[in-house]
């Protein structure tokens, strides 16, 4: 299993998250979206996990001017805008392979096991 976590230091479900590996004892590697944000590759094969780019957005983002311009961007200028400000993410991003999940999700990194 190669567990990886995108989030940010100050997100409470990404500590979640990253307890809930550490309780269990599964070795996994943390990547602080604020200060390295993702690759165009890790960000293609995440959406192609999780089915879309819409998914991993965070509407309710604190940088409004940031949603308000990538809300009516196409899908090529909305991934160029999430590569840019990995604040849009909604977070945590746990990867295992070609697997991902968005948010806190147990019930899905149970089966991961």
């Amino acid at each position: 299993m190669n567990i990886q976590i995108f989030g940010t230091k100050k997100c409470f479900d990404t500590k979640k998250a990253e307890r809930y590996f550490k309780e269990r004892g599964i070795k996994y590697q943390f990547v602080d979206l604020k200060e390295k944000g993702l690759s165009q590759g890790e960000l293609n094969s995440i959406k192609q996990a999780v089915g879309g780019i819409e998914v991993m957005i965070d509407k309710n983002c604190r940088d409004k001017e940031a949603v308000a311009r990538i809300q009516f961007a196409s899908n090529m200028n909305k991934e160029k805008r999430v590569l840019e400000y990995p604040v849009l993410l909604n977070t945590p991003i746990v990867r295992n392979a070609k697997q991902a999940t968005i948010g806190y999700k147990p019930e899905v990194w149970k089966d991961w096991e």
